[in-house]
Formats: structure tokens, sequence, C-alpha cells
């Protein structure tokens, strides 16, 4: 079976895609440390609604449980 060939995401330059290539899919640890650099600094982004806005959690009283249920009893 033929190796599989790919291009790195970061330079484009053609790489095998190999089990033993702790790169993979980029072609050295340089492309993918720079990857990783532009994901944490917010280059990347991945489409969608933001968790951010989604951090309060809004009952209504019928969803609500009791403040009492929620805490174990006092030992009298």
């Amino acid at each position: 079976m033929p190796i599989p060939k790919v291009r790195c995401p970061q330079c484009g330059k053609t790489v095998e895609y190999l089990v033993s290539n702790p790169n993979r899919p980029f072609c050295s640890e340089r492309c993918k440390m720079i990857d990783l650099g532009a994901w944490a600094s917010d280059q990347y982004a991945i489409a969608g609604k933001s968790q951010e806005a989604d951090d309060t959690l809004e009952l209504t009283p019928d969803e609500a449980m009791p403040f009492d249920a929620v805490l174990p009893s006092k030992p009298q």
C-alpha cells in the first residue's frame, strides 16, 4: 500500500503521513508550534455561537430545584 502524502497545513510542503511522524499532519515541530500559536492568539476561530455568551443559566421556576434539595440536611 502506498504511503499517503499530505500538505503541511502551515507551509504547504508535501509530507508523508506516517504514524512515526510525531508532528503529523505538519512537516516539522516549527510548523506545528506556529499553528498552535495562531490558535492561542485567536487568529483562528471555529464558526458558531460563543460559549462565553452561554455562561449564564436561566431557569424558569418550574425548572429550578429548591435550595434545600441541593444541600445535605444538618444532623439534628
